[in-house]
């Protein structure tokens, strides 16, 4: 109907644009317009995006004697089309004004594709400056934070604690203006937390009408055969880290994997421990890090790789793989589970070179800021117990390693020196490895390697 009085208008002699202007507006009175002129000098009514569907019904309507203005007519509306298509696909990462951000995941290593969302070190309503953690993301191998991309206010999360995330994942939405959300998260706590009067009443009219409960049977009588079992309130049921996950993967593929074989001796340290006490102050002074005993053991490891070779290879398939490099692993207990960073190319390095990287690594793995590159190979690895009381072990390999050599602590105890029973520090070592690879006598004077070393540092010197 509306349709023909627009026919009969136009055929009358009416101007089109007036007349779809009028008809527009009686339709949609709050639509804002707009006039675009045509080649024919007539004026063509255009709707703002909201109106647009209207245009594209009427557009027929527009003088038909005029094809220049139709063409016209049809740029503008695919262009506004076009802007409005635009404002919306962006609605998705930002507000209207451009005042929010997201906060996502970043991107975690070649060979890690997800992680777990451990723990928020903000709250909704804090503060937070450009790249300061406001999350952790927990991975099998490390610790990853996510990071604020702006000045601004934590308006929300949009995880869970305990969800898996994948690079690129939303975690929290920042505001970069000053106010924050927090006054108003406890306005609507507030008036969460206080009931109205009515669900008070009810609730008051409602208890009379509350049943007593019925009295709980007694618990039944145990018999003299029946173990006592601890009751389960007693009892706490915690989700395994990520991290902690894949120790345990990986140690059983170690042991179903491995023929693993353990040999022992013990290590006077008579020698190393004087070496130590009369070159400790000035180690320090010229190199600004203290001797200790790891890097001993490390330089004598490297040298018992030296001479047995096959304890640094690995067995891939049927083909055995010989490394012409050492890698030393450092196995590192820290509060969240065992990392293992590499020392590379240890053979190069000299004392203070190894002191210095294995404080390093040491530091970053206690802090949680180690990175998987640190990590990731080696060919022989070194725990040493004996920080923590360790007296004996049987160390597991660490794959795909073929041997790990065990330290222990340090123990006085009588020893014959030159037909005399003597007091000694003396420390247990243990060699863990692969038994399809290394013989009994290749793993036996490879310790033995070890002790002369450790024993007499000046080996080291003249290579004997």
């Amino acid at each position: 109907m509306m349709l023909g009085a627009l026919r009969r208008k136009v055929a009358s002699g009416g101007s089109s644009a007036s007349v779809l202007g009028k008809s527009f507006q009686a339709i949609r009175p709050g639509v804002s317009a707009s006039r675009v002129s045509s080649n024919a000098g007539k004026e063509v009514l255009l709707l703002q995006p909201r109106g647009i569907a209207n245009v594209r019904n009427f557009s027929h309507l527009v003088l038909p004697a005029s094809a220049a203005g139709l063409t016209r007519t049809r740029d503008v509306i695919s262009s506004i089309q076009s802007e409005a298509i635009m404002q919306k696909s962006c609605r998705a990462f930002s507000s209207g004004d451009g005042d929010l951000v997201d906060a996502v995941v970043p991107f975690m290593g070649e060979s890690i594709s997800d992680g777990t969302l451990a723990t928020f070190l903000k709250k909704p309503g804090d503060r937070v400056a450009a790249d300061e953690p406001i999350a952790q993301i927990e991975t099998d191998k490390v610790t990853i934070d996510v990071v604020s991309p702006q000045d601004g206010v934590l308006q929300e999360y949009v995880a869970k604690e305990g969800d898996t995330v994948e690079p690129g994942t939303k975690i929290a939405v920042i505001s970069k203006s000053a106010e924050g959300v927090a006054p108003a998260e406890k306005k609507s706590e507030k008036a969460a937390s206080k009931p109205s009067p009515v669900e008070t009443v009810a609730k008051v009219e409602a208890a009379p009408a509350a049943k007593p409960k019925a009295p709980s049977p007694p618990p039944p009588k145990q018999t003299a055969t029946e173990p006592v079992l601890p009751p389960k309130e007693r009892e706490r049921r915690v989700p395994m880290t990520r991290l902690r996950k894949r120790v345990a993967t990986r140690l059983k593929d170690s042991q179903n994997t491995f023929a693993m074989l353990t040999t022992f001796n013990e290590v006077d340290m008579t020698n190393l421990m004087k070496l130590r006490s009369d070159y400790k102050d000035a180690f320090v002074e010229k190199h600004g890090v203290k001797l200790g005993f790891m890097s001993g053991f490390v330089k004598a490891a490297v040298s018992a790789l030296q001479h047995q070779p096959i304890v640094n290879a690995v067995i891939d398939g049927d083909d055995i793989i010989y490394r012409d490099y050492i890698d030393i692993s450092i196995a590192v207990g820290t509060p969240k589970g065992l990392v293992v960073p590499v020392i590379r190319d240890a053979e190069k390095m000299n004392f203070a070179e190894i002191e210095k990287t294995i404080n390093s690594l040491a530091k970053k793995a206690n802090d949680g800021t180690i990175s998987i590159d640190e990590m990731a190979g080696g060919s022989f690895t070194i725990s040493n117990g004996g920080v923590y009381g360790s007296l004996l072990s049987t160390p597991i390999i660490n794959p795909p390693q073929s041997a790990i050599l065990g330290m222990h602590s340090i123990v006085s105890r009588p020893m014959v020196v030159g037909g005399n029973v003597v007091p000694r520090p003396m420390m247990y070592i243990a060699l863990t490895y692969d038994h399809r690879l290394i013989d009994g006598r290749e793993a036996v004077f490879f310790l033995r390697r070890i002790k002369d070393v450790v024993e007499d540092p000046r080996r080291l010197l003249l290579d004997v």
